[in-house]
């Protein structure tokens, strides 16, 4: 079985920072791309950012220059790292990936990871 486990959330202050990680286990045969998206209260969920297994990154406009995605393929992590954080960052984060599984039958799943909560706070 392949899941997404995600790591790294937190309370901060406001113009803090804080690291993301999250982890792909099981039988994969390889990952496409990766992202980071969020989903404040009463809001509906939104990519922050992706990256695709050749590093091409994409940001959503309010995080631009604030948050960077970065992966390790060997271990097949995604980070995000969140520089200079506001209140309105604060929400649940969740961990994205678009993987093939070594298998004949439907290879090719997108996962989810269990969110965490970054909340950010004076």
């Amino acid at each position: 079985q392949v899941q997404l486990v995600e790591s790294g959330g937190g309370l901060v202050q406001p113009g803090g920072s804080l690291r993301l990680s999250c982890a792909a286990s099981g039988s994969i045969f390889s990952i496409n791309a990766m992202g980071w998206y969020r989903q404040a209260p009463g809001k509906q969920r939104e990519l922050v950012a992706s990256i695709t297994n050749g590093g091409t990154t994409t940001y959503e406009d309010s995080v631009k220059g604030r948050f960077t995605i970065s992966r390790d393929n060997a271990k097949n992590t995604v980070y995000l790292q969140m520089n200079s954080l506001k209140s309105e960052d604060t929400a649940v984060y969740y961990c994205n990936a678009d993987l093939v599984r070594p298998t004949f039958i439907n290879p090719r799943v997108v996962l989810w990871g269990q969110g965490t909560q970054v909340t950010v706070s004076s």
